[in-house]
């Protein structure tokens, strides 16, 4: 048992797609990767490290066939293959920067099942299926600073992300894996060209994000994925299921 498998949802863009690139060089790894879009350069990348690389177009607003699916392919897979197995919940839809009562419903729909009902279906399914597996089981949240910190204009996001903490540590107490939400810290991606390009009039919160720009305050993702994945290597992963990568 040598090789390494991870599961990374939202593998496409901004995080997501840093961490992917970066696993796919890692010499045993096999990625599977859930997105919307595939990664359009992860094949070749993966190709050329010799490493395995699998790329599903999938709709996580859709969890249940999303995590049936998962659960399948799991199940034919052979366990004594992987040395490790890791989850990696990243994905996550952003809404409209907006007050509550001005926001869509079915974006805020959209919202929660992305952000928090995948999230405990994809990982109910992966430990159903590798329950039996003598791989060392992982299962990382990507969460946010602002589900410890709310933040008006956001309910949906804030309240998706503290759901991720909290699931996470009620998951710790059950054992049989080492879980830990994370929050990445503030990087410069699609989320923070939204908040800076939305209107002051509805986001008290605006001249905060774009002053961070200015000042440089934000982190590129691929700095932010390799301190994660150095975060996912600690043989104290999981002691503390609520962290911030800045802390490590």
């Amino acid at each position: 048992m040598t090789e390494s498998l991870y599961i990374l949802t939202g593998a496409s863009r901004g995080l997501g797609a840093a961490l992917a690139e970066q696993l796919v060089q890692q010499a045993g790894t096999t990625l599977l990767g859930l997105s919307r879009t595939p990664h359009p350069k992860l094949d070749a990348l993966a190709r050329a490290a010799g490493t395995r690389c699998e790329q599903w177009p999938v709709d996580l607003a859709d969890p249940l066939a999303a995590a049936a699916r998962l659960g399948v392919w799991l199940a034919a897979q052979d366990g004594a293959h992987f040395a490790s197995a890791t989850l990696i919940n990243n994905a996550a839809a952003l809404p409209r920067i907006a007050l509550l009562e001005a926001s869509d419903a079915t974006e805020l729909s959209r919202v929660v099942r992305v952000g928090l009902e995948a999230p405990l279906l994809l990982t109910a399914g992966f430990l159903r299926a590798t329950r039996g597996w003598a791989a060392t089981r992982k299962v990382l949240n990507i969460s946010s600073g602002l589900g410890r910190q709310p933040m008006a204009a956001q309910v949906a996001y804030c309240a998706v992300k503290a759901g991720l903490d909290h699931a996470t540590r009620a998951l710790a107490l059950e054992g049989g894996a080492r879980v830990v939400s994370i929050a990445p810290g503030v990087i410069d991606t699609d989320m923070q060209t939204a908040l800076r390009g939305s209107d002051p009039a509805g986001f008290p919160d605006h001249a905060l994000f774009v002053e961070m720009k200015q000042r440089g305050q934000l982190d590129a993702p691929a700095a932010t994925a390799r301190r994660l994945l150095a975060y996912l290597q600690r043989a104290d992963f999981g002691r503390q299921p609520v962290a911030d990568v800045r802390d490590a």
